[in-house]
C-alpha cells in the first residue's frame, strides 16, 4: 500500500511578519516609521547605526524604550535590539548586551554605508569581541559592502 501524495499547498498567508532589517534612526522619523511597522509586523530587528553609534547595552535598552513609547496604544510589537560593531567594542560588553535581551551585533565596514564612520577597519581588532559573541550567542550581521 502506498500513501496518498501529499496536497500541494498554493497559498501562503502570513499574517504578523517579522522585518528583519529596520532603520528606524531616533527623533521624529523614529516617530512616523514605528507606528507604521508595528501595524503590519509583529517583530523588526533595529539596526544600530545612529549618530552616535548605539555600542552598548545600555544604550540599546535606551533606545528600545523609545522605539516602544511610539507604538500605538493596543499593538504588539517587539523590537529585536543589535549593537554596532567596533574596532573597540570590548568582549565584556557583550555578555551585558546578552543579559540585556540584545540579539546581534552589526559589522559596518568604515565608511560604507550611512553613519558607518565608527564601522570596522580591521576585522582582526574585533576577534575577541567576536569569539564573546560566538560563547554567547549572539548573531552577527554584516552589511556587506565596501568602497
Amino acid at each position: 500500500m502506498t500513501a496518498a501524495a501529499p496536497t500541494p499547498i498554493d497559498t501562503l498567508t502570513i499574517t504578523r511578519p517579522d522585518d528583519w532589517h529596520l532603520h528606524v534612526r531616533d527623533g521624529e522619523p523614529l516617530r512616523t516609521v514605528v507606528p507604521h511597522t508595528a501595524a503590519q509586523c509583529g517583530r523588526a530587528v533595529i539596526m544600530p547605526n545612529l549618530r552616535p553609534p548605539v555600542t552598548t547595552a545600555g544604550q540599546a535598552l535606551a533606545y528600545k524604550e523609545r522605539i516602544l513609547a511610539a507604538v500605538p496604544q493596543g499593538v504588539a510589537f517587539e523590537p529585536l535590539m543589535s549593537l554596532y560593531l567596533t574596532d573597540n567594542l570590548p568582549p565584556e560588553e557583550i555578555v551585558r548586551a546578552k543579559e540585556a535581551g540584545v540579539v546581534a551585533l552589526k559589522l559596518y565596514p568604515a565608511g560604507a554605508t550611512t553613519n558607518s564612520d565608527a564601522g570596522v577597519t580591521d576585522l582582526r581588532k574585533t576577534y575577541k569581541t567576536l569569539e564573546a559573541m560566538q560563547k554567547a550567542g549572539l548573531l552577527l550581521l554584516v552589511h556587506g559592502e565596501v568602497t
